[in-house]
């Protein structure tokens, strides 16, 4: 999918941010993790390419992936090869618009879910919940065998989502993902480079 040293992606939640956003995206974009997933799905399209077009411009300095979410047409507009989508949007996209990006990604839940991103041309998946987390507190995480269920199902990377941390990851390689998405702790921790670095 992306070349990188690392095999995490950081998703982005300003909401959880406790500092200025962009500074903490300038912080991940130093980082260099494999990328950096712009979803701040509350926000109008309007509203989003003017985030996504400053969001673009840091990792660029930093040659670190900049992948948007939710907006195919603001991805064109922004000239950015990068997208993930959730998959009933996706779906509704037509061949043309899915045209010109190097990079697109899906959430999945299901192993079905996996294996029509892969059909509809996603070049990586996302799969999750994996473990209990914050951000889903009444939903207990789908498991390993789940995870390792989605990664037999499919060609493409797939990469964990949900409850990563450096005590369980090792797990999560092993049962087949190419790496896995964090998002609460990539925006609150102090020191990105340190989190990131125990998390290989």
């Amino acid at each position: 999918m992306i070349i990188c040293m690392s095999d995490i992606i950081c998703v982005t939640n300003r909401k959880l941010c406790n500092e200025n956003f962009l500074a903490r995206i300038e912080k991940l974009a130093a980082a260099h993790p494999a990328g950096i997933i712009l979803r701040e799905k509350d926000l109008s399209e309007k509203e989003y390419i003017k985030l996504a077009g400053e969001v673009i411009e840091i990792c660029k300095g930093y040659n670190t992936p900049c992948i948007l979410h939710t907006f195919a047409g603001a991805a064109k507009r922004l000239d950015c090869r990068s997208l993930h989508l959730p998959l009933n949007i996706l779906a509704a996209l037509g061949s043309e618009d899915k045209t010109g990006f190097d990079v697109l990604g899906a959430s999945c839940h299901s192993a079905e879910d996996a294996v029509k991103a892969e059909w509809l041309g996603c070049t990586y998946i996302t799969a999750g919940h994996i473990f209990d987390t914050d951000c889903k507190k009444d939903l207990p995480g789908r498991g390993l065998d789940f995870l390792q269920r989605i990664c037999e199902s499919v060609s493409i990377p797939v990469y964990a989502i949900g409850g990563i941390s450096s005590g369980n990851i090792d797990e999560v390689r092993k049962h087949g993902a190419a790496g896995a998405c964090v998002m609460s702790a990539a925006m609150r921790c102090d020191d990105i480079g340190k989190y990131l670095g125990e998390l290989k």
